[in-house]
Formats: C-alpha cells, structure tokens, sequence
C-alpha cells in the first residue's frame, strides 16, 4: 500500500518513525505502527502533542485530522495513497474555529481560504462603522443647509446689517395693503402703519445692493428735507431665496409727477410750484453741506435717475424727490462709489451718457441730472394750460420722435449725432411766462455740459418769473413778450 510522503509546512520538520511504538506526536500515516514514513506538523511554538492522544486515533479511508488540542493535528488512515489530502475536522476546539480547513496538496499546506476569510471580516467590520459615520455627518450637513430659519432671521456675510430700527416703526404692526409701482429693483406697495399710510418700496434679494445703496443714501446726514422723500426705516422679511428687503418711507397719494400729468392738467401757478420745488429739492442734493443742522457733514449727492417717475407729489403739488438707487455720494477724500457712466433712464440720459463719454467728476454726475430735469420741465409745460389753444396729451420726451420704447441707438441718433430735443410750441413762446421757462429748458438740455446751468439757478429762475408774471401789468407783458420771441427757439432741435 503506497503512501504518499508528504512534507510538513513551515514550523514543523519530518522524520523516520521509531522501531515500536510511535514516538509522542506523531501522526501515522498508514494503518499500523510498521510506516515507513510518518509526517509531523507542528504550529509555530508549540509543543509535540502526547503519545496517549496517539493512541487513540481510528484510521480511516481519508486523512482526516482532529484536534486535540489548540496546537496539534493528529491523523490516521489507510488505503493506497490515503495521506495525498490532508483535511481538518474541528473537534472540541472546533466549536470556535468552524471555518479554519487546511489541506496539504502534494507537500503545500494551502491557508488562502482561512486568510481571505479573515480580511473580508477584517474588512467589513472595520468599514461599517466608517460608512456609518460619514452617512450620519452627511445627513447632518444636509439638514443644516435646508433648515428653514425663523422669519425675518437672515445671514448676509457681505452685508452688515440695516441700522438700529427707526423709532418711528420700532416694533409697530406694518400691513401691506396694494401696490401702487413697479419699477426695475422692486414694487412699492401702500401699506399701513398703526393709523398712517406709508410706502414700501419691496427689492427682490437679488437686489439687494440697490436695497443697500438707496438705505444709505437716506442714512447719509442731512438728507431730511422737505422736498425729499422722508425715510422710515428698512427691514429684511423672510430668509434665503424667500427674502424680501424692505424699504419704508412716507407715502404720497398723487403718486409720481408722471401719472398726474397723465391724468391731469396743470395753469400757470401749478406749473411754477412743481418746478419750483423740484428745482430746489435737487438743488439741496446736489449741495455741499458742511454742517448741516447739527446732523453732520452732507456730502454733495447725483441723483443719476432723475425723471418725471421718480418725482412725488404732495397733495398740494409740492414736488419730492425719490429713488435714490443709484445715487452716488461725493465725499472728500473718499471714492465715490460705483461710477458706473451708462446707468439710469435710456430716454433720460444727456449726450455724453449715451456716447459713453462721461468726465468722472463730481460737476459732470450733476450736469448730467441738469440735462434730465430739462425733459421733465418740458413734460410740465407741455401740460399747461396757460398758453392758448388745446393742452396735448400727455407724451415722454421724443415719444413723438422715437416712440415710446426707443432703443439705445435711436436715442444716440435723435440726440447726439442729430442734437434734437422734443419740440416747444408756437403758442408757449406767446406766453411770457412759458417762453421764460423754454429759455431755462434749453439752457439745461444744452448739448455742451459745461454750459448747463445748476439746479439752484433754475429755482430762482421760475421764482423770479413766476413773481414778475404774477404782479405785471399788460404794457410790461408785451415787453417781455417781445424781448422772449426775439431769441432764437428752434423748435425741436437744441441751440447747438
């Protein structure tokens, strides 16, 4: 019966079995004691298991080794190559090592299935715990980010914050109520605040730079003044893509200078209040003010989106100025901000606006609100019934010429390439207060900036002429009608 000498693995050595009994610990590889040819195996510092263990095996058809103790393997079989496959069966300590199975193929002891065992295990219980945690810091982060914060709780980092609350709203109950406006940063709605009508002018949060710059223009000292618009306080309302951001101040009912005009005609003392005090409300943002009333030093101020739309009007038609999205400060010594040239009204902008030529100085922004004030005197004008013949309805400035929504380059063509103005009418020059006032018009809408004439000028022009038409007799008329009619007025174009 021939038998398949096996060399033991790494740790154990082979030998010739002893005449007799089997030397203690080692394992018979053929039925009887008579082998020619005994294999040891031996785990690495361990002992050689005792001859009575030996003793008593039962040998078998297959190689089948038990385990007697934590340390050596014992196998009896017989049979024509029986020892070829070396397999292990748990005994007493297989209980806890089920999975451990060794074979010996022609001499290798092969423990790749015991191994890979072990580093899946390995692996996945030290995996788990990892995979675990990063799903619950993921889970976390995630609810973080789309909790939704209380109402009115926003974060703003490159903001820091509207100022302290004005004591005139304070925690007072403000309900929104309808709108009255739309414009290009928001709405204005009328809204009531305790027993008074305010207006909220309401930006979108993507606005809110517009929100942030017209907020500091109110906060700047010395803008109370009673021919601009007073400020409440601002607010932010709702958080994330939901905010709002708010804008509180006086509400006027006759809304702006052009939806009255739209609606309404105005005589001569009419005409001479609204100039009048819209003169003298941009004359007071334009000016320098060192030490005004105690409130600090009041930097002079460019409107930059001066027109009829942004000029309110109390109920007894004196004029307020509002919208101060785009003004810009002039402080010395400071920069004044985002210069930007080309920003306001398309239909508004003076010729250098619109050719992209713009001086930027603190005298050009000025000049350039003097040349959009000439357009909107003109809109009073030509809604005054002081002259004779039928009152026209209400037009923009060259919406007889270009329409009502002009592009860029039809503006550029009407009113820098062919230095046209919208026309004044044969029976305005008639009129010596009228023809006084075309004179001041196109003395503002001069195509040269430099030889336009300032806001406080124009205010004490119409109240000079207001006061000489008011007490003049009818000699002194015709005097001043001659001395008008003689200057040249060309209708439409300026006197350039």
């Amino acid at each position: 019966m021939p038998l398949v000498p096996t060399p033991p693995p790494r740790a154990a050595r082979t030998g010739h079995c002893p005449p007799g009994a089997p030397a203690p610990g080692y394992i018979v590889a053929a039925r009887g004691w008579d082998c020619s040819r005994c294999l040891e195996y031996v785990r690495p510092g361990a002992g050689l298991a005792p001859a009575a263990a030996a003793a008593n095996f039962v040998c078998r058809q297959e190689c089948v080794a038990k385990e007697e103790n934590p340390q050596v393997f014992f196998c009896c079989c017989e049979g024509n190559y029986c020892n070829q496959k070396f397999t292990h069966l748990p005994d007493e300590y297989g209980a806890r090592k089920s999975s451990a199975r060794y074979i010996v193929r022609h001499g290798t002891f092969d423990a790749k299935s015991q191994t890979s065992a072990s580093l899946l295990n390995i692996l996945v219980y030290s995996l788990l715990p990892i995979a675990g945690l990063s799903m619950a810091i993921l889970l976390a982060f995630w609810m973080y980010r789309h909790r939704k914060p209380p109402y009115g709780h926003v974060d703003i980092n490159e903001d820091p914050g509207p100022p302290p609350p004005s004591p005139m709203l304070g925690l007072k109950p403000l309900q929104l109520l309808e709108i009255k406006a739309r414009g290009r940063f928001g709405c204005v709605w009328k809204a009531r605040l305790m027993n008074d009508f305010v207006a909220v002018k309401i930006f979108p949060s993507q606005d809110k730079q517009s929100w942030h710059s017209e907020r500091e223009i109110f906060n700047t000292p010395g803008m109370k003044h009673e021919n601009l618009l007073q400020f409440i306080g601002a607010e932010k309302r709702g958080a994330n893509h939901e905010m709002e951001l708010w804008l509180i101040t006086a509400f006027h009912d006759k809304g702006s200078l052009t939806d009255y005009l739209k609606g309404n005609i105005v005589n001569w003392n009419e005409l001479c209040h609204i100039a009048e005090s819209m003169s003298r409300g941009l004359a007071y943002l334009h000016e320098d003010v060192p030490h005004c009333k105690g409130d600090g030093h009041k930097p002079a101020i460019a409107h930059r989106d001066f027109k009829s739309k942004n000029v309110l009007l109390r109920n007894d038609l004196t004029a307020i100025l509002a919208d101060f999205g785009l003004a810009v400060r002039f402080e010395p010594g400071k920069p004044p901000g985002d210069t930007h040239g080309q920003v306001g009204t398309r239909r508004y902008m003076a010729p250098e606006v619109l050719e992209g030529a713009i001086n930027f100085q603190r005298d050009s922004f000025l000049r350039i609100d003097m040349y959009a004030m000439g357009l909107v005197l003109w809109e009073i004008v030509s809604r005054c019934t002081a002259a004779d013949g039928p009152v026209d309805e209400y037009m923009l400035p060259f919406e007889e010429e270009i329409g009502q929504h002009p592009s860029l380059e039809d503006l550029q063509d009407v009113v820098v390439h062919k230095k046209m103005r919208p026309g004044f009418k044969e029976q305005w020059l008639k009129h010596p207060g009228l023809a006084q006032l075309c004179v001041t018009i196109e003395e503002c809408w001069d195509h040269d900036a430099e030889a336009r004439l300032s806001a406080g000028c124009v205010e004490e022009r119409i109240s000079q002429v207001r006061k000489l038409v008011n007490g003049t007799t009818s000699d002194c008329l015709v005097s001043i009608v001659t001395s008008v009619t003689n200057v040249d007025l060309p209708p439409k174009e300026s006197s350039i």
